[in-house]
């Protein structure tokens, strides 16, 4: 006998997350074959979004665990997408920054998803379809913004 679960919740948080994440799955499978890997990918775009940074502060915004950082800028450093320096405010601790190589690398993978979200919007969705999803991307950032 097959077992009965109740239905999916419908509450709007719950409609919510599974577009987020459906939508996020999808993306990620629309990717260039040779595209970064989402680690490297996300170091690369927080570097390029806040500037050089200490390896604890990226993991913090990251939220990743310092040891899995540590090997994702390892082959960042060694691909030469970013460069590790000493930070004049603290000697003890690095300063990680994005090189031109690492920019360009990202930029095109980047490219690259939005021109397949672009195109799926243009086709998929009306303009008026556009700007609430547009209205409605200010508002996710919002709620994924640090507290």
């Amino acid at each position: 006998m097959a077992a009965m679960f109740p239905p999916p919740p419908t509450d709007p948080a719950a409609t919510v997350r599974r577009a987020v994440n459906r939508l996020g799955r999808r993306m990620r499978a629309e990717r260039l074959p040779d595209a970064l890997p989402t680690g490297r990918l996300g170091a690369l775009a927080l570097l390029y979004r806040a500037g050089p940074s200490t390896p604890g502060a990226m993991a913090a915004a990251l939220r990743v665990q310092p040891q899995s950082l540590t090997r994702t800028l390892a082959a960042l450093e060694a691909e030469g997408m970013v460069t590790r320096s000493r930070n004049a405010a603290d000697g003890r601790q690095s300063l990680i920054e994005l090189t031109r190589t690492g920019f360009e690398a990202m930029a095109r993978d980047v490219a690259y998803s939005d021109a397949w979200l672009r195109a799926r919007m243009a086709t998929e969705l009306n303009e008026t379809e556009r700007e609430v999803l547009r209205l409605a991307a200010a508002l996710l950032d919002r709620l994924a913004a640090d507290e």
